[in-house]
C-alpha cells in the first residue's frame, strides 16, 4: 500500500507504470487529487482497481457501459478492462490495486458498490501504509479486513449500457445531453429514421433495458452526479426531467437505496477528514 501521488496530468500518470500494479502484495493503494476537468483518457491496467472517491465525482466510460460515480460510492475494474475518467469537481481519488488472487473478492465485471464506514475507513488506512506493508503486521490485518468489506458490498445501478448501433449511438448523445427531453419514444423514432416497434426492439438488444428503463436510469444518474455537486434536491430533479419531486424521490430511491437528500450528502465534501 502507498499514500504516494503522481505528478503530472491523467494522461502522463496513464503512460507511467505504477508501483501498484506489480508490488508483491495482494493489493496497494493508491491517491491523488484531481482538478476539475481532467480526464485520464482510455487506458487499462494489470490488476484489478477499486476505484473511491472522497470527494467530488468521477464519470467512468468502459466500452461496454458508462458510470456516475458519486463521493462514497467505489467502482470495481477487473483487470486488463479499458476505461477512462473523467472528473466532476474537485475529486479526491483513492483506489486500490487487486493481485488476481484477491481479486477473487471482487465482481467478475465492471461494478458500482456500495461502501459501508468500516470499507472507507480501511481504504484510508490502507493509503497511509507503504508500498510493501508488512503481510503480519498492520498491513495483512487491513488487506484481509478489506477483502472480506468488498466481498460483502452490494452492487448498485449506476451503470448505464451504451448502445453501439449508429442511430442509438446518436439517440443516446442527445440524451445525455438534455436527459430532460421530454420526446417520446414515437417522436424519436421519427427523428433517427426507424419505426417505433424497431427502436423499442433495437433498444432491448443493444442494452438489455426498455427505451423507458434505459431513460430513467440516465435520469437518475445524472441527478445523482449534480446531487454529488451540491444541487438542491428539488433543482437536480427539474434538470433530469422530473416534474413531480415525490416521483423523482421514490424512484431515486428505488434505484439507489437512498434519497435525494442522503444523495446530496454525499455532495461535494464527501465527509472527508
Amino acid at each position: 500500500m502507498s499514500g504516494q501521488k503522481l505528478s503530472g496530468s491523467g494522461q502522463e500518470a496513464r503512460r507511467l507504470p505504477l508501483p501498484q500494479d506489480a508490488v508483491d502484495r495482494p493489493l496497494a493503494a493508491f491517491m491523488r487529487d484531481y482538478r476539475d476537468g481532467e480526464s485520464t483518457g482510455r487506458h487499462s491496467h494489470a490488476r484489478a482497481q477499486l476505484l473511491y472517491a472522497l470527494r467530488g465525482v468521477m464519470r467512468i466510460a468502459t466500452d461496454g457501459a458508462s458510470f456516475v460515480l458519486p463521493a462514497g460510492r467505489a467502482l470495481w475494474v477487473p483487470a486488463g478492462e479499458p476505461h477512462s475518467v473523467s472528473i466532476l469537481g474537485q475529486v479526491a481519488m483513492r483506489a486500490l490495486f487487486l493481485r488476481e488472487d484477491a481479486a477473487r473478492a471482487g465482481p467478475a465485471g465492471v461494478t458500482v458498490l456500495a461502501t459501508s464506514p468500516l470499507l472507507r475507513e480501511l481504504i484510508l488506512a490502507a493509503c497511509e501504509e507503504p508500498l510493501e506493508w508488512d503481510e503480519h503486521g498492520r498491513g495483512g490485518h487491513l488487506a484481509a479486513l478489506m477483502l472480506d468489506e468488498i466481498h460483502r458490498a452490494p452492487s448498485l445501478p449506476f451503470g448505464l449500457p451504451e448502445p453501439r448501433e449508429p442511430r442509438l449511438a446518436r439517440l443516446s448523445a442527445a440524451l445525455r445531453a438534455d436527459p430532460a427531453c421530454p420526446l417520446s419514444l414515437e417522436e424519436w423514432a421519427a427523428r433517427i429514421g426507424a419505426s417505433p416497434r424497431s427502436l423499442s426492439r433495437l433498444f432491448r438488444a443493444e442494452t438489455g433495458l426498455s427505451f423507458g428503463a434505459w431513460r430513467q436510469q440516465l435520469r437518475l444518474a445524472e441527478a445523482a452526479a449534480l446531487l454529488a455537486q451540491g444541487v438542491p434536491p428539488a433543482r437536480a430533479a427539474a434538470a433530469v426531467g422530473y416534474a413531480s419531486a415525490p416521483a423523482f424521490g421514490a424512484a431515486f430511491r428505488a434505484a439507489f437505496g437512498v434519497t435525494p437528500a442522503e444523495g446530496a450528502r454525499m455532495g461535494p465534501s464527501g465527509g472527508e477528514r
